[in-house]
């Protein structure tokens, strides 16, 4: 049986975005698969420091909240790694671990210093990168320091995955890092996850923000520029004037919320759409049900996680042609793509699809198919063939 430590800075309870649904899916995923795994992460006061949960070892390092300011972060992060060194190590004394599998750069010291203790192979996955994030602006601090800690641990580690091929174009070209070594593995996911709120509660959810009548156009996600939801608010007035029983409904929370909500004021478009705010799983699952179309704007995407959860969950989907979209989403198959940055090109599409029911039956019916493809057993199998393969070259 093959042992791996796994480390990441969230897992739940405690969830700051997809990272942690990730982590914890492909962990009780690999259970099934005869590995061994322990998840070190971190927690507040209300989860406990051990637990087992669906077959996996959890073990937390309790951290105060993390600061709202950048700079900050960058030195929250680094006491953060020298805690979870310090209970990695002693976890070391307790169990054999024959491999270390970190998440993105934010347990990076840690999973280096940790490897090189247990003389293990070191696999790093790299879910997003920053020069993507600020589309290759990281001359100054602190995104020069995170890029350098990623560019730093993409070549340190023996294997890196990414979610998509053109992640790891990015990765090669960006890090220097040969694309022999990059393994591509997509994310997952579980359709049993979103089950959705009863139907007479979808139906009094979907009245709160349009009426029968009505089209509702649904942006779900992080709030931060390179999500590209001003993009989509632009277009939102020439598909109004189009389609006028047109509205829009924005749901999650980010560092771009209020400049979203001042844009979307200064284009008159307060009173046809909604501006959700943060909301739990409940409720987002309950989001992609009653609405007509989803769409995702990105300017950057590694992969497209809200584009899966709008397919799997039975709503049409239209997407920017770019990034890792292009993969998960088939152009006039699963779902509609369109220019990326092109505030014409999305109304163009979204028009289409909110006048065509029967186009939105078919991409629904197809993309319910797609979405197999995407199985966490299937990432598991993949991530675990990995695993075995590097702990074979070490003997």
């Amino acid at each position: 049986m093959t042992s791996v430590l796994i480390l990441s800075w969230e897992y739940p309870p405690l969830i700051e975005g997809g990272l942690a649904r990730h982590v914890r899916k492909l962990s009780e995923a690999l259970v099934e698969f005869d590995v061994d795994v322990h998840v070190l992460t971190r927690g507040g006061e209300e989860s406990p420091e051990e637990e087992i949960l669906a077959g996996v070892s959890i073990h937390r390092v309790r951290e105060p909240g993390r600061p709202t300011d950048l700079g900050e972060f960058v030195a929250w992060v680094e006491r953060m790694n020298a805690d979870m060194l310090a209970a990695g190590v002693e976890l070391g004394d307790r169990y054999r671990f024959d491999l270390v599998h970190g998440h993105d750069w934010l347990v990076a010291m840690a999973c280096d210093h940790l490897a090189r203790r247990f003389d293990s192979p070191l696999v790093t996955t790299i879910h997003a990168t920053e020069h993507g994030r600020h589309q290759g602006w990281v001359d100054k601090h602190p995104q020069s320091h995170i890029h350098g800690v990623e560019q730093w641990i993409a070549n340190r580690a023996d294997r890196v995955i990414a979610c998509s091929y053109y992640m790891r174009e990015q990765i090669a070209d960006i890090f220097g890092v040969d694309d022999s070594k990059v393994a591509v593995i997509p994310n997952g996911i579980d359709p049993g996850d979103l089950q959705p709120q009863s139907q007479p509660e979808l139906e009094r959810l979907r009245l709160e923000f349009a009426q029968p009548d009505e089209k509702l156009v649904l942006l779900i996600g992080r709030l931060v520029y390179e999500k590209g939801f001003q993009l989509a608010l632009e277009a939102m007035p020439a598909l109004i004037e189009r389609l006028p029983r047109t509205r829009f409904l924005v749901a999650g929370s980010g560092t771009h919320e209020h400049e979203l909500r001042r844009q979307a004021e200064g284009l008159g478009l307060m009173d046809h759409g909604t501006f959700l705010g943060w909301i739990g799983d409940d409720v987002l699952h309950s989001l992609y049900p009653i609405a007509d179309v989803c769409v995702v704007p990105s300017i950057y995407e590694p992969f497209g996680l809200v584009a899966l959860e709008a397919m799997a969950s039975g709503c049409p989907c239209i997407v920017a042609d770019t990034g890792g979209l292009r993969e998960v989403v088939p152009h006039e198959e699963a779902g509609l793509r369109f220019r990326a940055r092109d505030p014409e090109a999305l109304v163009e599409v979204v028009a289409r699809v909110l006048s065509d029911d029967e186009l939105g039956r078919r991409l629904v019916a197809e993309a319910y198919e797609h979405v197999r493809r995407f199985d966490w057993l299937d990432v598991a199998e993949r991530t675990a063939a990995l695993y075995g393969e590097l702990t074979r070259e070490l003997v």
